[in-house]
């Protein structure tokens, strides 16, 4: 089941949803056809409930935002970036557990 905490980003909302955003934000580049992208999501989903209030979530379908995915060189899914204050923190490619997720925010915030 998804986590409602999970904000659905495009080209068009990405700068006010994670530029601006006062909270850190961990955006999850993917793609529908990715498996390894579809494996993490659960894993995405209890972090995103077990961390709100501390770190916001946000998915960008890179198929249909391919303008930002561009902008911050995604070139293979699933990346993730973590943004604080607007600017990118850190990053990290590819499937993980749940405990490596946890390490790569916690290092970070």
């Amino acid at each position: 089941m998804a986590s409602d905490k999970i904000i659905n980003l495009d080209d068009e909302n990405f700068e006010n949803e994670v530029l601006k955003s006062d909270l850190p934000i961990l955006v999850d580049f993917w793609a529908q056809w990715c498996g390894p992208c579809r494996m993490i999501a659960p894993v995405l989903d209890q972090l995103a409930d077990e961390m709100d209030g501390q770190v916001r979530f946000g998915k960008l379908n890179v198929d249909e935002s391919q303008q930002t995915a561009y902008q911050y060189q995604v070139s293979s899914i699933p990346t993730f970036i973590l943004f604080k204050g607007g600017q990118i923190a850190d990053r990290m490619m590819g499937a993980m557990p749940k405990s490596a997720f946890q390490h790569f925010i916690d290092r970070n915030i």
